[in-house]
């Protein structure tokens, strides 16, 4: 890998991660829709989730680093705030962003799960459909007055039962999954990787953009990996030291 210049190591950190532990939960859900079906046990490993989406101030860093070139949207000034979440980011510039934070720091980072994902969102509060419980998003704070022109910056909002914040919420966060609709009816109950292959990437969580501004834990959606839209960004997941 390229030497990191020193305005880029002036600027390196490491995500501030949640850590959450090894457990099981029923993935899915009998309300949503049919890709949500059948409810099913998953049991997962410990593992760390990143509080917060990745900021662009962060992937600013991986830039100077790399060298590569800047997101769609990068210099639109509705996305470009420094505490907003990154958007723009196709599934492989997430995958090597976490490849270099891998690098950069000596632990393993990488895109969460679905099923790690939907059991982070839970906060371990069981079947609830949303971070918090089972109340309507549009009983949250401010909820009509958020997301008029982009995303929010990150961790103003309240953080779950696992300290995690903006979960289902600001922005479709890319999984590491390949998608298939149909896959919970094959999936193994212990630490499920997704299918083998595939067309989609499966994401995760509401979007500023959409009438459904707030997603519930268990809903589920994808697109092309290479697709670069302005409410697609994500979060990181770790495992261990390398």
């Amino acid at each position: 890998m390229a030497s990191l210049p020193q305005s880029g190591l002036a600027g390196f950190h490491e995500p501030e991660l949640a850590r959450i532990p090894a457990g099981s939960f029923l993935m899915g859900s009998t309300c949503g829709q049919e890709n949500e079906r059948p409810v099913h046990r998953v049991s997962l490993d410990a593992f760390a989730l990143a509080r917060l989406q990745v900021t662009n101030e962060e992937y600013r860093t991986f830039l100077l680093a790399t060298g590569i070139a800047p997101p769609r949207f990068w210099k639109d000034t509705q996305f470009s705030g420094p505490r907003q979440p990154v958007v723009g980011v196709s599934w492989f510039d997430a995958a090597h962003y976490c490849q270099w934070l891998s690098e950069m720091s000596g632990y393993i980072y990488r895109l969460p799960t679905e099923a790690e994902w939907e059991y982070g969102a839970r906060g371990g509060s069981g079947e609830c459909a949303f971070p918090w419980g089972d109340t309507p998003p549009s009983e949250q704070p401010r909820f009509a007055e958020r997301w008029q022109n982009g995303p929010e910056p990150v961790g103003e909002s309240h953080c779950n039962a696992f300290g995690l914040f903006e979960m289902c919420e600001n922005v479709h966060e890319w999984c590491s999954d390949w998608f298939d609709p149909n896959y919970y009816a094959v999936s193994p109950e212990r630490n499920p990787l997704g299918p083998e292959s595939g067309q989609r990437r499966a994401s995760r969580g509401g979007s500023w953009r959409h009438h459904v501004k707030i997603a519930r834990c268990a809903a589920r959606s994808s697109i092309p990996p290479s697709f670069q839209y302005a409410d697609y960004g994500f979060r990181v997941a770790c495992s261990s030291r390398t």
